[in-house]
């Protein structure tokens, strides 16, 4: 054999050794697991990270770990009082054991897809319309825990189930609208009502508290007014008695013939206001007495001045 025979056998060698191991390396994402088969059997799961299987007689499965969801279209269900109605809804899932997902089912979204429509239908038929469209989040739980029950052995698990749409006949959409917009008249009559009487016990409450302040304002004017009174009555009071405290003096050292001047100043005052007609007190028997005694004892003009007046009106 030639050393060219030789050096070809060994390249060749050397490319499928190479070829080999490169398919028998692999690089497992942390999200990802591989199942390995290995004559036909499952020997195990390998990843995240460098895997090294033999490329002769493994054969690999490769698994998402993540959550996924799977739509199921509209679904056609009779409820417990025998209305049809329309559901579409989501469902999470999530692979828990990578073996069983492979080994226990060949297509899991179509079956998936069947159990779903299949459980929608059994949950809604124990459910009335009513409650079909008041509960739905107890509807999600009910269809999430039965669809549990289905996956669990093909090793995935339901997260959660969301019902995305509800579609009752048109005769109930109908009758719906009709329910609907009574309600929101209802709620606008009680909303009006409702705002009425606010205003009424506002404006009550309003007129109340302007009532107490001008009874306030009343008394409190009424108040002021009966101080000032009493401030100007001790006022004159104490006027009253200055003017007296004044005159005390000059009143006690007046005489007879004094108070005399003073009563015939006053006559004279009225004889000269030309009034035709005079009340005379009944003392001018004794004033004229004493005018004459006054006259005797001390004739002095103003005194026969005051006479002469005192005389006119007698």
């Amino acid at each position: 054999m030639t050393s060219d025979v030789i050096l070809g056998i060994a390249a060749i060698v050397v490319v499928v050794v190479v070829l080999l191991i490169a398919r028998g390396v692999r690089i497992v994402r942390e999200y990802q697991r591989i199942v390995v088969f290995r004559l036909g059997r499952a020997i195990g799961v390998k990843g995240p990270g460098l895997t090294l299987i033999n490329p002769v007689i493994d054969r690999l499965n490769l698994v998402d770990l993540r959550e996924q969801f799977l739509e199921i279209p509209h679904q056609t269900a009779i409820t417990k009082d025998n209305a049809p109605i329309s559901i579409d809804f989501i469902m999470f899932y999530k692979v828990v054991n990578p073996i069983q997902s492979v080994v226990a089912v060949r297509d899991f979204s179509g079956a998936a897809l069947n159990v779903a429509a299949t459980t929608l239908r059994s949950v809604v038929g124990d459910m009335s319309l009513d409650d079909v469209l008041s509960r739905r989040e107890e509807m999600n739980a009910s269809l999430r825990v039965k669809l549990d029950e289905v996956t669990e052995r093909w090793g995935v698990k339901v997260s959660n189930v969301e019902v995305r749409e509800i579609n009752p006949p048109p005769a109930v959409q109908e009758a719906m609208t009709r329910q609907m917009s009574a309600e929101r008249s209802r709620r606008a009559l009680v909303t009006e009502s409702e705002g009425q009487r606010q205003a009424a016990v506002t404006v009550a409450e309003g007129e109340k508290q302007a009532a107490i302040l001008a009874a306030e304002g009343q008394k409190q004017a009424a108040i002021l007014a009966a101080e000032a009174d009493r401030e100007a009555a001790k006022l004159r009071a104490q006027g009253l008695a200055e003017a007296l405290a004044a005159i005390m003096p000059e009143a006690r050292e007046a005489d007879a013939r004094t108070l005399l001047l003073q009563y015939l100043d006053a006559l004279r005052e009225l004889a000269r206001s030309g009034a035709t007609t005079y009340v005379i007190p009944a003392e001018l028997t004794s004033f004229l007495g004493q005018l004459r005694g006054a006259l005797t004892s001390e004739p002095s003009g103003a005194l026969i001045e005051h006479a002469d007046d005192a005389a006119r009106l007698g």
